[in-house]
């Protein structure tokens, strides 16, 4: 061992007696060994430091997001987004039927085949007949209306003295179900005259054979022709174009996605 370090350490255990004497209070001290010799290496250069290893990013977690509770469910609109207002000048008049009464009128009025000798084939899509009187009356089988349209089908009075005529019927528009079926056998007529002028006796209402819904194909016509009439239709077809194809989309759009589902 180094000289100066065993100094150092018979100090150290001298200290530690003359501590004792003080601190104990009494006059008998009991010896203290010294400690056996500490061999300390010393060195100039601090120990080396094996390098580590980055430890990898951790990875984001694969759990999966919570599903959205089914339960839920959206509330039903209390107001038409289809925005149908009667204007201020319209009336009533008798009583008005439930929605799903009209409803059930409707449908029954598109499943008539309306041309049995000529043309049996014929049908008026319900879809159709649905929206167009949603759009024209809300529904409301009593509605009669500034310019004399009355109920589900806004039936004009030339409009049912023509079908009454022309199939020798004696319909009565102020019936919800008799103003169902004139309004629907006025559009089987337009699909029946445009069909034989325009589409090669071609009575095809479907939606795949319009390109928009102001091309004039033969389901965009119909729709025309019963809010301007056959003439005015007619003329527009002479440049392909529709007359009236804001009111065409309208009805358009209510085939697809019509408030009147909810009924």
């Amino acid at each position: 061992m180094d000289r100066r370090l065993s100094w150092i350490v018979g100090g150290v255990a001298a200290l530690v007696v003359v501590a004792g004497c003080g601190l104990g209070g009494k006059d008998e001290v009991q010896p203290v060994s010294a400690p056996a010799s500490i061999e300390v290496e010393v060195t100039t250069e601090p120990p080396a430091v094996e390098p580590t290893t980055p430890s990898p990013a951790p990875k984001p977690s694969k759990s999966k997001k919570p599903k959205p509770s089914k339960t839920s469910v959206s509330p039903t609109p209390t107001e038409d987004p289809n925005n149908f207002q009667a204007p201020e000048c319209a009336d009533t008049d008798g009583k008005e039927v439930s929605k799903a009464k009209a409803k059930s009128a409707l449908k029954a009025a598109s499943a008539k085949t309306y041309w049995p000798g000529s043309a049996p084939k014929l049908k008026v899509p319900s879809r159709l007949v649905i929206a167009t009187a949603w759009h024209e009356s809300g529904w409301t089988s009593n509605l009669v209306n500034c310019d004399g349209g009355h109920g589900l089908m806004q039936v004009m009075p030339d409009t049912e003295a023509f079908i009454n005529q022309r199939f020798e019927q004696s319909y009565d528009s102020t019936d919800y179900k008799q103003n169902a079926v004139l309004g629907a056998n006025y559009l089987a007529w337009l699909t029946k005259a445009f069909g034989d002028s325009h589409f090669k006796g071609s009575y095809d209402l479907s939606a795949k054979k319009c390109k928009t819904h102001a091309s004039p194909c033969l389901l965009n016509m119909v729709i025309a022709g019963y809010n301007m009439g056959r003439g005015a239709v007619d003329e527009a077809y002479a440049n392909k174009e529709i007359p009236n194809p804001g009111y065409v989309d309208s009805v358009r759009s209510l085939m697809v996605s019509c408030y009147c589902d909810r009924y």
